[in-house]
Formats: structure tokens, sequence, C-alpha cells
């Protein structure tokens, strides 16, 4: 599986930014997809996921300001940021696993950088 995630930029507190994940190869065997993000001297931490049955998943930090969806096919991956806050700036990446623990594929980031 091959990730290319794009849509980074830089914002306003209070401003919003989509994400864009373009997925190929085995995309019809992914179990999960997720955005994971990583501030500078801190680890990656799960944003938001979404399972083949529809189910969505959010950091608590993120609930009700940030929105996983997914084109069907798994081709592409979407998250909607809205109400940025300067401790959403990090580089987002997106992410897929063919079952629920197998292993984990990653794209390169893209960066986000919300300004106060």
């Amino acid at each position: 599986v091959q990730l290319q995630a794009s849509g980074g930029g830089l914002v306003q507190a209070g401003g919003s930014l989509r994400l864009t994940c373009a997925a190929s190869g085995s995309i019809s065997s992914i179990y999960v997809m997720g955005w994971y993000r990583q501030a500078p001297g801190k680890q990656r931490d799960l944003v938001a996921s979404i399972r083949t049955s529809g189910s969505t998943n959010y950091a608590d930090s993120v609930k009700g300001r940030f929105t996983i969806s997914r084109v069907n096919t798994w081709s592409t991956l979407y998250l909607q940021m809205n109400a940025l806050e300067p401790e959403d700036t990090a580089v987002y990446y997106c992410n897929a696993r063919l079952s629920p623990y197998g292993r984990h594929y990653w794209g390169k980031g893209t960066l986000v950088t919300v300004s106060s």
C-alpha cells in the first residue's frame, strides 16, 4: 500500500484545512486507515481512524472539530479540520493497516502550522 498525503499549510487559529491521502496498491485489503500527527519533540499520536465498517475513532483533543472520511474504495482518505488551534501544529501522517494488528503503512507527512 502506498500513501500520499497533501493539504497541509499555514492557517490562523480558528481556521480550517482539509487533508487528503491518496492510497494505491492493495487498497481493497485495507482494514483501517487513519491520521496521526507528530509535533516537534513529541511522539506520533493517533488523531482519527476509520474502519471498513465505517466506525470512527478520534483523539479527545480533536473531537467535535475534526472529521475523518473516506471514499468507499479506500482510494482517498480525508481529514476535515475546523476550529484549528496552535496546539494542532504538527506533521500529519496518513496510515493504513490490512488487519487489526497488521503492519502499519505510512505516507510522507504533510505539515500543518496554526498561528495564534
